[in-house]
């Protein structure tokens, strides 16, 4: 066995010495440091394609409530572009306008999406009324409204090809800026995917990204909360947060205040608000309490910051905290995995096992709950929710076995469906009036 292992070692190292790297960043140096990272990481992944993940039914949601009060939405606001994950900073979705699904005006393989380890899947960008998306090679690409790659970018080597990657990405002032479950933040231009600058951090980057200010904010498998300089990927200040052993399958969250303050969730369920210019805690909470111990797998929604509260779900419940001092508003025992959606006075998710919970934004009480699974025939509610969003005041929610659910955000009910095809691993966006669904096999679906 270890005379196999010196050999694949030595075979990793010729290989890495004789990969054409670039030298004048020094990202490639340590090299045989970089080669047992390597194979650790793919021992890791070959882990975890084996684990099944089990998780109680004591914290699975199924209570269905009618609706009997009147719930007033905003008038759906047009986006015409979609930036960075959760769309801006706050995560704030709200109301977005929506023409229709009734049309399918784009459908297009993109990219590859063959190592199957992750069931999460990036949300696709949009800049310029161009498509970035990216599949688990590592590769970038961008793409017109027809789904014709404009150009594709692919920073690894070799090397690297058995590993699967997770990328996150933003786009800020024309460059995008990327982060992946290996350890590389690199940036590259928009127009072209040249290369501007690359960093090998060594330890995996675990969170969404949010780029402001010129500085970059990350979250490493370590809870090691990291600002970057966006200019050439230095960093500007870090901060160790809690260890713990419970893992992550998704991207851990992080928002920032339209002040610019930073607040972050980790693995071990700590949620804390850090000053973004020097890296100062203001405060930091547990949202697990004594029950984490037996909690394997962390899961969490995005962090959505509206006004001086802080909407943040664990697999637990849904919280509401001030976003000045920490302090809980309240809690209600029910759980969302994607981002909650904040119109009025009201909040509007869907629970991974099909229920359409709104609750009030005030008190945290439920108003209506509806599970749309039942809609699906037979065995095919068997499936999870894996995202949903509000276009013109209807829920569009997508499912693990590829299904789209519209449900009336005014009334609870569902209204329709439709089969997609392919299993879908990330929540839809909606950008200049069209709905854009990005499936596990690397498809780009589009409606108006």
């Amino acid at each position: 066995m270890n005379k196999k292992k010196n050999v694949i070692f030595f075979l990793a190292l010729i290989l890495l010495v004789n990969c054409s790297f670039d030298t004048k960043t020094g990202i490639w140096t340590g090299v045989e440091d970089e080669v047992k990272r390597i194979i650790e990481l793919e021992k890791e992944q070959l882990k975890r394609k084996n684990i099944k993940k089990i998780y109680s039914s004591k914290n699975i949601y199924y209570i269905e409530k009618a609706l009997t009060g009147k719930i007033i939405l905003s008038q759906p606001k047009k986006n015409l572009s979609w930036e960075m994950p959760g769309l801006n900073n706050q995560n704030f979705l709200g109301n977005i306008y929506l023409s229709s699904v009734d049309n399918k005006f784009l459908k297009k393989k993109i990219g590859k999406n063959k190592l199957s380890l992750s069931k999460i899947t990036t949300q696709p960008l949009i800049y310029k009324n161009n498509i970035f998306l990216s599949d688990d090679k590592g590769t970038i690409f961008n793409v017109d409204e027809y789904g014709d790659i404009i150009w594709k970018k692919n920073i690894y080597k070799k090397i690297y090809k058995k590993i699967y990657k997770n990328l996150t990405f933003a786009i800020y002032e024309d460059n995008i800026y990327v982060a992946d479950n290996i350890g590389f933040i690199y940036a590259i231009t928009s127009d072209s995917g040249k290369l501007i600058w690359i960093k090998n951090h060594g330890v995996p980057l675990k969170s969404k990204i949010k780029v402001f200010d010129n500085k970059i904010f990350l979250i490493n498998q370590d809870n090691r909360l990291i600002c970057f300089n966006a200019k050439n990927g230095s960093i500007i200040w870090n901060i160790r947060s809690a260890s713990s052993f419970i893992k992550s399958q998704n991207f851990l969250s992080l928002a920032l205040s339209k002040q610019g303050d930073v607040v972050a969730s980790t693995t071990s369920g700590e949620l804390l608000k850090v000053n973004s210019i020097n890296g100062n805690i203001d405060w930091s909470l547990n949202t697990l309490g004594i029950s984490s111990a037996a909690t394997d797998f962390f899961k969490s929604s995005d962090i959505v910051i509206i006004n001086e509260s802080i909407i943040f779900s664990n697999h637990q419940a849904i919280f509401s905290f001030n976003l000045n001092n920490g302090y809980t508003n309240w809690r209600t025992k029910v759980s969302s995995i994607t981002t909650p959606i904040i119109d009025g006075k009201n909040i509007f998710f869907v629970t991974e096992y099909g229920y359409f919970v709104i609750i009030s934004l005030d008190t945290g009480e439920i108003i209506s709950s509806t599970n749309i699974l039942t809609i699906l025939k037979g065995s095919k509610q068997s499936t999870k929710i894996t995202g949903f969003i509000m276009g013109s005041g209807k829920i569009y929610s997508v499912t693990q076995n590829g299904y789209l659910i519209v449900s009336s955000s005014t009334s609870g009910k569902v209204e329709n469906y439709k089969k997609i095809g392919s299993p879908i691993t990330s929540a839809p966006i909606i950008n200049n009036g069209k709905l854009f669904i990005y499936t596990e096999k690397s498809r780009i679906l589009g409606f108006n």
